[in-house]
Parts: C-alpha cells; structure tokens; sequence
C-alpha cells in the first residue's frame, strides 16, 4: 500500500512497531513508581454520563493542559488527535470530527448537552458554530450512553462543555485569560473567562462572563502545485471572528437553575471559490438546572433547553449577497436519576427521560440547493446499569418519533423541489454493553447495539449543485431508516502511570444512506457536472483503535526527570456490501509514537504521526500519499500567590512535508494541503 512513498511507509512502519510496546511491557512495570503531575500532557480520559461516572463505557475528553495545547481554530482539528477520529478539512476555517468512519448527521455535536444548530452537516464549506477557545472540556461519548442524546448519533457524541451556566457555587472571582500568536495561519486570538458568585452552604448566586476573539491569514503550506500555479499558501482562508456570552445560576440546597445568552460571529473565506466568503452568527439563550432529592424513588432530575438563531451568507466578490442560510432550533430535554436498586448482591442504576427538538432550515439564493425544511423529534431514552461487584452490565433503549416537511417551491412556476410534503419516522436505538475486570489492571469491555436514524432534511430534499463538492446533489423522498448493527470489543490496562487502550469494532448496515455516483452529468451554463444521489446500500465499516502511555523508570542521575512513551494506532475499512465499492472519504491507517518528558515546571512532547497512503476509494474518487509529521511542544509552569500562569510553545510539521487529508472532499484537496512548518507562541493566566 506504501510502496509508492517510502518516507510515509518507514514513518508509519515505525509508529506502528512501537505501539505494540506497551503490550509488552505493561507487566513488567504494573508497579512503576512514576507519577505525573496535574500539569501533563497526557490526554485525560473520563467517562461521561449523567451517573457521574458510575457507568464504565467508551469515553474520551479533551480537558486541562492537553486542551489547551490541542485546541484549534476548529473542532475538527481540535479532536483529530484522538484514537478513530479524524477531521472533514475544508480547508483551514471549516472541519467537522469524523469518528470511526462516520461524519455528518451520525455524528452528534451538542454543546453543554444541547443541540448546537448551525449548517455544518449540511455541507462541508460551512463551520461549526462553536468556539473551542472558550471550552472547558469536550468529550467524546459512544456505547449505550449516547442513547441519551439521540437515536441518530451512529458515529458518537461530541459534547463542548462549558461553565456558561454555573453548576457550582463559587464564592468571589476566578478566571482565566488567553493569548495565543502564529501557527500556519500567523493567528492572533484571545479569550477571557471571569466566574464568581456569592454565598455559602450551597446558597447564593453565581455568574459567569467570557469573551473571545480570533484573527488569522490564509495558511501557509509546504509548496504544492494547485490547478497548475504552484502555491505555498490556501487560497481564500483567512479568518476573523468574535464571541461573547453572559450567565448566571441561582443555587439552593439541593440544586440550581441558570440561564445563559451568547453571541458567536465569524467570517472566513471559502477556500473552494477563491472570492467567495462566508459571514456567519449564531445566537443562543440556554437553561439548564438540577434538583438533587434526599430520598424516595428520584434522587435527581435535571433539565435543559436552548433556542438558537443562526445565519449565514456567502458574499460574493463584490459584496453581494449570493446565498443566505438560516437556521432556528430549539431543544429540551429533561432527565431523571432513580435510586439505585439492590438486586440481591447487585445494584441496579439508572437513568431515564425525555428530549425534544425542532428545526427550521432555509437557503435563499442562487446556490440553494435544498428546499426550506421542517423538522420534529421527540424522544424517551432509558439507560440503566446493573454493577456485579467488579462486572458491570448495562443497556440503553430510545424511541423517537421524527417528522421532516418541506416547502417545497416557493414559487410555483419553479420545478426544482416540488411541491410541499413531509415524512415521518419512528427510529428505535438499543445498546448493551458488559465491563469484566480481569486482574492486575486488566479489564474487558464489549457493546452490542442496533441503531436506527431518520433521513436528515437534505438527504430527502435536495436537488440541486453543490458548489462546495462540485456535483449536483440528489435526496430521495422515498427513504426508509438508516439501519445499523454493531459490535465493539476493547481491552485496557491502567497502571500507577501508565495505560493500554485497545478497541476493535464493526458495524454493518442494512441500509446505509450514502451519496452514491449515478453516471449521468448535467450541463450549467455550459460547466457539467457529475450527479450523485441519497440511496440506501448495505454497507459495513470496521476497524481498529490502540493507544498507549507507557511511564518509564526514574534514573539516579536525573530523580526528577519523568518520561514517558506514547503510542497510538487507527485504522478503518469500509464498503459497500453490494457492490465491494470502498466507502468514501474513510481516513487510511494511522499511527503515531511520541516522546512526553516532565521536569519540575518544565514539561514537553515530541511525536511523529504517521499516515498510510489512502487507495481504497470510490470509482470517481482519487487516492491519497502518505505522509509523516513531526510535532514539539514545549511547556513552562509559573505560579505565584494566587495566579498560575502556563507558557507554550509548538512546532508543527517540523520536516515541512506536504500532507493530504483523505477524509476531506476531493474537491478541496488540490486546494488545502495540511499545515505546513510552522511556530505558535501562547500564555494561559489562571486564577
């Protein structure tokens, strides 16, 4: 597969051989006496659920000191890092996570466990209406708990969460504040955070302010040939954007409820039409509370709801307005804690609720390629787990009833989307997952689930050309439930200081809706262009995650010195069961090995990411080289009375290589190429 580029082969053959050193070695040093301080590097796992961290499922988090040196302009760069998850890429402004294969409406972007509403899953050239500077954590769900948040999440949950509304009391002020200077894109952005509050014994109030703001230039990249003029930058990428957002809680003995507004805008260019810029706003009132009983059959019960408005234009050369989009969205959910059963010498837990969304979608405008929409969903969710005394078994189930109508034509002379309709669907979801601890550290996991999810809007209605993908783009009105079978196993070990994370995974679709070619063209003003058409196809997607710290030994000459090994393999293979044809845009194998070294206040990692030549694509679709980059960072810890301050520096793409994203659209890749050589500079005071 690599024989073609030998530098991406011996990069990730070397990856890929040391990620097997923690298998081997984990034994050995079960008992290493090697500790890592709160300010490493390393990624922080956590398991995310409403039973605060009783249930033992596939969970992964972004937070800390590994957040703030990870994050990036956007979401999707931001998680890419972590095992099975990869970035959209359309170009440097606008990425969405791919998980395990999976991207667009499989995978569920909420913020604070309410529905982020934007136009992000409708097309790849559209960001996400999230600012990662102003998180505190985003976690990474899959397994029964991702039930809770929606049927339709085959791929995972993405959760951003944030201190937007208070959960706790916390009397006086704290914050944090954020420079951060260069990268690629010579950024220049800052964030300020503030939290306070008054009272005690969980009495009083509490309130929270932040603000925020980014400026770059188009990114610069390693030189590469685009449409026959040699670049050494994306085209049209430039960014500028500004956020705001106001909270407060009121808490009471046995809980709180707060309310919260934002404000996010944006402007960034389209890196696929070179004068085309998009100017983006969304705006957010968010509620969120908890009640925490002292006894009876509800011990807690929470809820949350949101109302969104979100707008974009696409502004054309000359400051016109070619196409405006619009998005209103609320949500709601609300969740009960039952008191834990005694089943003999087990302990039943659980959860269980209601959740409820609607959204109104239009496109005005010469690129509209989808009719305005209407969609409703209703959901009941229950999670429960039953703990053995060590094994744990658990199951999730969801019913949703969701109805997506369309305008159709607006004017009636007008052909292109009919006339108006709608469709309705009754999703179910169901998840079992089991946890066996095996011994000395050991334990084994598995998660069975049947999935099932509703056409989104496009996926029924659109007709039209996609300028973003460079085809005319069909729905089908005929569309059943996407339906989905899966299976994954996992393996982990977790020492003093070290862990093994092991995973591997299939899920096979009796009716996967895909954007499948159809052969046919038709002509635009004399420009043709391929047509590609929603269809369910059995499909199957399977793979395999490992990832590795391995804490070495502490030597004499150096007590204070603290290393560690990182590892870290991902692979996924995906086609259509029909036909053989591979599925599109799935990121090739990839491995990564690191260095990660602590010393007092100072700390730093050195990595080298790896990334196979992608060949598996579809008939009309092109592959992929290899490539291996080199990254740095560097870490200094300053603390003073009240204040602590983290200085960082980070090289990227250390050898300048050229790299190609495969999971981006072919559209884009000529265009955007990764990152090249680049320096950023930053600063986080916290107090």
């Amino acid at each position: 597969m690599l024989s073609r580029f030998p530098l991406a082969r011996r990069h990730v053959a070397l990856a890929a051989a040391c990620v097997c050193l923690p298998f081997k070695l984990a034994p050995a040093f079960a008992q290493s006496t090697a500790k890592p301080t709160p300010e490493s590097l390393d990624k922080v796992v956590v398991t995310g659920n409403p039973l605060r961290g009783t249930l033992s499922l596939p969970a992964d988090a972004l937070e800390g000191d590994a957040l703030v040196l990870q994050r990036s302009s956007n979401l999707g760069d931001t998680l890419s890092g972590m095992p099975g998850v990869a970035a959209s890429n359309f170009g440097p402004n606008a990425s969405r996570p791919v998980i395990r294969g999976l991207d667009g409406d499989r995978v569920r972007i909420l913020s604070n466990a309410g529905a982020s509403v934007d136009a992000s899953n409708l097309s790849f050239d559209h960001a996400v209406a999230l600012d990662p500077l102003v998180v505190d954590r985003i976690e990474v769900l899959r397994g029964p708990a991702a039930l809770l948040y929606g049927g339709n999440a085959l791929g995972g949950v993405v959760n951003l969460l944030d201190n937007r509304i208070p959960k706790t009391l916390t009397p006086g002020v704290t914050g944090a504040a954020e420079l951060r200077l260069g990268g690629a894109a010579q950024e220049r952005s800052g964030a300020l955070v503030l939290d306070g509050g008054s009272g005690r014994s969980n009495t009083g109030w509490g309130w929270h302010a932040d603000v925020s703001g980014r400026d770059a230039s188009d990114q610069r990249t390693p030189r590469f040939d685009s449409d026959g003029e040699w670049r050494t930058s994306v085209r049209n990428s430039a960014s500028d954007g500004r956020a705001g957002a106001l909270g407060g809680s009121v808490f009471f003995g046995s809980g709180y409820a707060g309310v919260s507004v934002d404000d996010l805008r944006n402007h960034y260019g389209v890196t696929a039409e070179p004068d085309v810029n998009i100017r983006m706003q969304r705006q957010r009132v968010a509620t969120a509370g908890e009640w925490a009983g002292n006894g009876g059959a509800i011990t807690k019960l929470s809820w949350q709801a949101s109302r969104n408005r979100y707008q974009h234009q696409e502004l054309e050369g000359d400051g016109a307005v070619g196409t405006t989009f619009k998005s209103q969205g609320s949500d709601g959910r609300l969740e009960a804690t039952h008191a834990a059963l005694a089943l003999g010498q087990a302990k039943l837990s659980g959860v269980f609720g209601a959740q409820w969304e609607q959204l109104d979608f239009s496109a005005l405008g010469e690129e509209a390629f989808v009719p305005s929409t209407h969609t409703r969903q209703t959901g009941v969710f229950l999670l429960e787990q039953l703990d053995l005394g060590g094994a744990q078994l658990t199951a999730g189930l969801r019913q949703e009833r969701v109805t997506v109508r369309s305008e159709g034509d607006a004017d009636a002379s007008d052909a292109k989307f009919g006339p108006a309709q709608a469709r309705s669907f009754q999703p179910r979801s169901l998840a079992l997952g089991a946890t066996l601890p095996l011994g000395q550290g050991w334990q084994f996991s598995s998660n069975l689930s049947r999935s099932e999810r509703a056409p989104a809007y496009y996926e029924l209605y659109a007709n039209g050309i996609h300028v973003a993908t460079g085809n005319v783009e069909r729905g089908d009105m005929g569309l059943g439930l996407e339906r989905a079978r899966g299976l994954d196993l996992g393996l982990k070990w977790e020492g003093q200081a070290s862990h093994v994370h092991f995973n591997v995974y299939e899920t096979r679709f009796d009716r996967y809706i895909a954007l499948a070619a159809t052969g046919e063209e038709v002509d635009d003003a004399g420009e043709r262009f391929p047509v590609y058409a929603f269809e369910g196809v059995p499909a199957r997607l399977r793979g395999v995650e490992l990832e590795g710290r391995f804490a070495l030994p502490t030597t004499d000459w150096a007590p204070g010195l603290h290393l560690a090994l990182l590892s870290q393999l991902d692979a996924v293979r995906g086609e259509r069961r029909d036909t053989g044809e591979p599925l599109p845009r799935l990121a090739p194998l990839r491995a990564m090995l690191g260095l990660e070294a602590q010393w007092g206040a100072w700390a730093g990692r050195l990595e080298l990411r790896g990334t196979a030549r992608q060949t598996r694509v579809p008939v009309l679709d092109s592959a992929t080289p290899g490539s291996g980059i080199w990254r740095l960072a560097l870490t200094r810890q300053w603390r003073a009375d009240r204040f602590d301050v983290l200085g960082y520096l980070k090289l990227d793409n250390l050898g300048n290589q050229l790299a190609t994203n495969a999971t981006a659209t072919a559209t884009i890749r000529g265009l955007a190429p990764q990152p090249g050589r680049s320096l950023a500079v930053g600063a986080q005071l916290r107090f």
